[in-house]
């Protein structure tokens, strides 16, 4: 693998936020509220980021997708007393059953637990989640360190890496060796803040599919090319962009991603996992990798490895997904080598799969493709 400079981010870990400190910031918004009401006889107002492509930029120099500054305001009138009620009791729950107590809850408990609130529960689970998301961008902070957990799947990890984590009935530490778990591979937890790590791999390899990450992982991949692999299995949750972030943070490590070369995997599975997307504007910085670099499929790769009779035509949704990000993405705006990617995408009017490398053997992707990349060096940004 040729060796290139790996860009070097300051790690602003959540961690560094007590639970102290985020339930006195939610107490500050409830004794404002207060005193609108009671002291100045003013209707409250309770004001949230923008959180859309129109009001983030990208700054390259940092790495990420991040807000512009425009407020939406929540102002409490007949028409909003129910959602505001709805703000006002999440903030209480948040603060007296998690923060306060040390505990933790799913998104998909807080809608139920709504149920008990009267006439200011959520009808749908949309509702409390998209209050929640208003929340965490009101107060800076993420979702965990609010106290709650994601129901997704955090991603899988095999390899040369020893992760040491902690039991939580007493503290102590816990080693886990990616590379001796026999045919299988270790689920990432929710909450990666406490790991810490200690590896001797070079890079570290992101992969889209589930069916491939089990290819390498069976065929011992790691060993021959001293990589820890990591499966997204589609859009990387955020424990994985927070686990892929802190590790190669810690370890000083590149991190590469190999995707299916369609608009999907370009335009949301990569660009969220290098600089975030543009609802979660408001923690990108924690929870993106701005020194991943992407290692394939690309469009190039059609011709150089004959796959041309292994590809699919592109899908009207491919088509619209292509155009709006080379119309819309500030990220893809920002580098010409992905404008040139999409372009010659819709010029071929076609999507490969990472599978498709099975047209010339089932181990041709890592007998042949994947160490041609990793000799080359040349990765989209």
């Amino acid at each position: 693998m040729a060796k290139k400079k790996s860009v070097r981010t300051r790690d602003e870990a959540p961690a560094n936020v007590s639970r102290e400190a985020v339930a006195r910031a939610i107490v500050r918004v409830a004794a404002d509220v207060h005193a609108e009401i009671v002291r100045r006889g003013r209707k409250p107002v309770l004001r949230f980021p923008i959180r859309s492509l129109s009001n983030i930029r990208y700054d390259p120099k940092r790495g990420w997708f991040e807000l512009r500054g425009r407020m939406a305001t929540r102002t409490l009138s007949f028409h909003t007393v129910k959602t505001f009620a709805q703000s006002m009791r999440l903030l209480a729950t948040t603060k007296n059953d998690l923060l306060d107590r040390g505990d933790i809850a799913g998104k998909r408990e807080i809608y139920y637990n709504s149920k008990s609130w009267g006439e200011c529960r959520f009808e749908e689970q949309p509702e409390s989640d998209t209050l929640l998301d208003d929340i965490e961008a009101m107060l800076g902070v993420n979702r965990e360190q609010l106290g709650y957990i994601p129901e997704e799947r955090g991603g899988e990890v095999c390899g040369p890496l020893i992760v040491i984590d902690r039991d939580p009935s007493d503290g102590q530490p816990i080693r886990i060796d990616c590379a001796r778990l026999g045919t299988g591979a270790w689920s990432i937890p929710s909450r990666v803040e406490h790991l810490a790590f200690e590896t001797k791999a070079q890079f570290i390899l992101v992969v889209e599919t589930a069916s491939l990450f089990q290819r390498l992982v069976h065929h011992r991949y790691y060993d021959k090319t001293r990589c820890i692999l990591i499966s997204m299995s589609g859009v990387p949750t955020r424990a994985c962009r927070r686990f892929v972030r802190r590790l190669s943070d810690d370890a000083k490590l590149p991190v590469l991603a190999f995707t299916d070369g369609d608009p999907y995997g370009y335009c949301n599975i990569y660009r969220t996992l290098k600089v975030g997307s543009g609802r979660a504007a408001h923690i990108n910085r924690y929870f993106c990798v701005p020194q991943a670099r992407y290692l394939g499929v690309t469009p190039w790769d059609i011709a150089d490895y004959g796959l041309e009779d292994a590809t699919h035509p592109l899908e009207e949704a491919d088509i619209k997904r292509a155009k709006d990000a080379l119309k819309n993405d500030p990220f893809v705006r920002h580098h010409k080598e992905w404008q040139e990617a999409l372009e010659l995408m819709l010029k071929l009017s076609v999507r490969v799969e990472q599978q498709a490398f099975a047209k010339h053997g089932l181990n041709f992707v890592m007998e042949a493709y994947l160490p041609d990349k990793l000799k080359k060096g040349k990765f989209l940004p």
